[in-house]
């Protein structure tokens, strides 16, 4: 048996090899993931509701129809607006609107729909934004810590034609700067392609002790010669900032909920 497995990876290894579409087709198997962000509005006084309806049904129903959890959160102040944020993925868009389908259809789903919304609808208002990871994002790793992490939620709409340069100064010398600065990278993520964004928006994750410990990180980046000259370098290169003056940087602090694959 060893020996047939052994030979089989050795002509598996040789048809690659000699074979670049095939090497070209294992990369994009590989890169077709993609993940959905989905931000929940619940209504009024309806979160809580909202939130156990994942915690009880939700999660386990987009398991069984094979998309993933990520992470669940909320905003770690105010939550004036009933919010909950999301992440799912799915080998591919074709698989997860497929499963998306066989989802909505289940009449265990139906069930738990309809027995959770007997005193009125629990979600305002959904919005999705379909991402796939960059080429510099670390592995997103499912940790749970216990230490009481707080994540954020940075989102950088990029000038007209430098969504490149921006990516370029994250891969070269951002993602490792945070690093030294004490900031946990969790993943990087730019639009699907052909969907709205795919042309100017990065979306990552980062995690920090606490939000304070974030001020100092940040305060301690801004002033790094290293982050300096890499910044005015990329903006000669992009012709001026690589992010827009208003609103081309959002940042929003989360915490996880108790049920969250992510912590």
């Amino acid at each position: 048996m060893r020996r047939l497995l052994f030979a089989f990876a050795i002509v598996t290894v040789a048809l690659v090899a000699s074979r670049p579409d095939a090497t070209l087709a294992l990369a994009a198997e590989k890169e077709s993931k993609i993940y959905e962000m989905r931000v929940y509005y619940a209504a009024p006084g309806k979160l809580d509701a909202l939130n156990a309806r994942f915690k009880n049904h939700t999660l386990k129903l987009f398991e069984k129809h094979g998309l993933t959890n990520i992470g669940y959160f909320v905003p770690t102040g105010e939550n004036k607006d009933n919010k909950l944020v999301y992440w799912i993925s799915a080998p591919s868009k074709e698989a997860r609107d497929k499963s998306f389908k066989e989802f909505g259809a289940d009449p265990e789903w139906k069930k738990a729909a309809a027995e959770s919304e007997k005193d009125g609808k629990l979600v305002a208002k959904i919005e999705s934004t379909f991402l796939t990871p960059t080429d510099y994002s670390p592995a997103l790793k499912l940790a749970q810590s216990n230490d009481g992490r707080v994540f954020e939620l940075r989102t950088y709409i990029a000038t007209k034609g430098n969504l490149g340069n921006l990516n370029d100064r994250f891969k070269n010398h951002t993602v490792k700067l945070f690093e030294k600065h004490g900031m946990t990278n969790i993943v990087y993520w730019n639009v699907l392609k052909g969907q709205k964004g795919d042309d100017n928006l990065l979306v990552y994750l980062l995690s920090h002790k606490s939000e304070e410990a974030a001020k100092k990180s940040f305060e301690a980046f801004r002033a790094d010669p290293d982050w300096l000259a890499a910044r005015k370098a990329s903006e000669e290169k992009g012709g001026g900032s690589l992010t827009e003056a208003k609103g081309g940087v959002v940042s929003e602090f989360l915490k996880p909920t108790d049920y969250s694959p992510l912590k």
